[in-house]
């Protein structure tokens, strides 16, 4: 069995956006040179997120929107979690509703995926440095 485990870093320069890595991901099954397998991408970070779903930018609105309406940001001091000091406990509750990895199948040496599905990191409280995992296992 052939495997292949890289770190990706992401620092989005605001507090939340959303970043298209499926071309980054193809390079890595590429490089790993595994025909038949599986490719597991997660989030190394609690306050971000990775999910698969549509690269249309109307819908990245859509979830800014509703992601703001399900945890807003402000006031900070409706969350308990803010009371430590930090000011990011919408970040942990976004992260939770998105998700923290994904898995996706490979079949001759491609990323098998259904119609318009990309892989998206998601970043809900950015400004700073954070890790993706990237592990290819298969033959």
């Amino acid at each position: 069995m052939k495997s292949l485990t890289e770190y990706m870093t992401f620092n989005v320069n605001s507090r939340r956006g959303f970043v298209n890595i499926t071309p980054d991901i193809r390079k890595l099954v590429t490089k790993s040179q595994v025909k038949e397998g599986l490719c597991l991408v997660n989030a190394m970070h609690i306050t971000a997120s990775v999910f698969i779903n549509d690269n249309e930018t109307g819908l990245h609105s859509d979830y800014e929107k509703w992601l703001e309406h399900l945890a807003p940001h402000e006031p900070i001091d409706q969350y308990k979690h803010n009371d430590t000091g930090e000011d990011n406990a919408d970040a942990h509750l976004k992260r939770q509703v998105m998700g923290r990895e994904v898995v996706v199948a490979i079949t001759d040496g491609q990323l098998d995926f259904g119609p318009w599905e990309q892989i998206f990191y998601g970043e809900f409280d950015g400004k700073r440095p954070k890790r993706v995992l990237v592990k290819i296992i298969g033959e």
